[in-house]
């Protein structure tokens, strides 16, 4: 105890500090002449190292077939030219290390945590799996039939699946709009020889980038990945020049799912959002604070303590490479659909007939300042952030002038935040529940488009 209280105490030290002087750590860049992107980053505090391959392999890239990025990611880790699935897995368990896999709209790719100890054991099995995966067919046919059950149940859970018909809504010309994770008929007829066509494809080391944070030695950790990743091959990445999605619609519209047996509503409204890189992320993350960003926030107020209409309500922009989403997300009871909705609408317009006073405003600038470092304290968030950085453009001056950015925002800036980024027309209502109960009430927000939750699709 007497050892670890001093180890608290800094902790708590370097914590408070963080929040007044918080920069990213130091860190080194390499290109290896096949064009693989690496990033190093030092932080021996405590003895595990984190790694984060990204590649530009996610399912933006999936064209006609939904879900064939994230297979394509698992499927990296079912079995390579020298390990089994089984063999793959021991070797990591046994040392009490971790790997995964995973993709996102924009990117998939491979992280992995370990002891320092066992660098060399588990970085010769990173490079195995990545550059050598036999897509092997009977552990590929096991995991497809998993993902497809999990893929049906999904739909039992409205909380789960809302998102998708969102994004269905908002960028139905755009590969945004489709699930990530596939739907049951186009995961169905993929077979190995399309999975390998697309690591073929898209796993390529002109547009990869891998970060690794932790207790190591930069010069000689540069040069053990050299070593195992500088003469692996790949094509050139087949590049698709890509314009921002385009949203055409007018006026309100809404989407209702229905769930026959659904005993409330579970609701999700919004409209166009901001892309990863946007220069405007900071002053919208301090007002969204104020709305719908934490549990003091305006919407969990007045729908949650004030009016008990659910057990919780939020607002968040999810940002992708290329664009986004603003949205308004709660549930609550069949009976109360239109008072929550109509809750939910009262906040958003106050934001903007309202808006902001200094006393507001500086409680949000004050939770965001301390709230936002935690977020890159870590080895592996690190990782993240310095491949996010390759992957989506920008550089370490969003962390450096982080808090130089909240402290300059101020009410006439707010005006303009919420002018342009929160919109109070033209919103674009997802409703998952009993249709039969809500939809005369519920016209009244738009043109109802309506979709029966056991449909494959979103």
């Amino acid at each position: 105890m007497k050892k670890i209280l001093p180890l608290i105490f800094t902790l708590v030290a370097i914590g408070a500090q963080a929040q007044h002087n918080f920069k990213l750590p130091a860190y080194e860049t390499v290109k290896l002449k096949n064009g693989l992107t690496l990033f190093l980053m030092e932080q021996h505090e405590v003895p595990l190292i984190q790694v984060h391959l990204t590649f530009d392999a996610g399912a933006i890239q999936d064209g006609e077939i939904p879900g064939l990025s994230s297979l394509t990611a698992q499927s990296l880790m079912l079995g390579t030219a020298k390990y089994t699935k089984s063999e793959i897995d021991q070797n990591v368990d046994f040392v009490g290390a971790s790997m995964q896999t995973f993709a996102d709209h924009d990117q998939a790719g491979i992280r992995a945590s370990f002891a320092s100890k066992d660098q060399d054991q588990l970085l010769a099995l990173f490079k195995e799996v990545v550059t050598r995966p036999t897509f092997n067919e009977e552990e590929f046919l096991k995991n497809k039939e998993r993902k497809l059950l999990e893929l049906v149940q999904a739909k039992e859970s409205p909380r789960s699946v809302i998102g998708n018909y969102f994004n269905a809504q908002l960028f139905p010309d755009f590969p945004y709009g489709s699930p990530v994770d596939g739907t049951p008929e186009s995961l169905a007829p993929i077979t190995t020889a399309q999975i390998r066509k697309f690591y073929e494809t898209y796993y390529t080391t002109d547009h990869a980038a891998l970060a690794i944070v932790g207790d190591f030695d930069s010069k000689k950790m540069k040069t053990k990945l050299t070593s195992l990743f500088g003469d692996w091959k790949t094509q050139p990445s087949r590049m698709i020049k890509r314009k921002s999605p385009s949203h055409s619609w007018s006026g309100n519209r809404v989407l209702l799912v229905n769930k026959e047996d659904a005993r409330e509503t579970t609701f999700l409204i919004g409209g166009k959002g901001i892309a990863y890189n946007s220069p405007d992320y900071v002053p919208i993350m301090v007002v969204n604070t104020i709305l719908g960003g934490r549990f003091t926030s305006w919407l969990n107020d007045a729908l949650r303590v004030n009016s008990g209409l659910t057990y919780g309500a939020r607002s968040s922009f999810s940002r992708y490479k290329y664009g986004g989403s603003f949205g308004i997300f709660t549930f609550t009871k069949t009976a109360t659909t239109v008072p929550a909705i109509d809750m939910a609408l009262q906040v958003l317009d106050s934001l903007h007939t309202t808006g902001l006073n200094e006393e507001i405003l500086a409680s949000a600038k004050a939770y965001v300042k301390g709230d936002f470092p935690p977020n890159y304290e870590s080895a592996g968030s690190l990782a993240q952030l310095l491949t996010a950085m390759y992957r989506f453009g920008f550089d370490e001056t969003f962390i450096n002038g982080f808090q130089q950015k909240v402290e300059q925002l101020d009410l006439k800036e707010t005006k303009r935040i919420i002018k342009e980024y929160f919109p109070k027309d033209q919103l674009q209502f997802v409703l998952i529940g009993k249709s039969s109960e809500i939809r005369e009430q519920v016209r009244k927000y738009g043109p109802i488009t309506e979709r029966e939750i056991k449909e494959d699709n979103y």
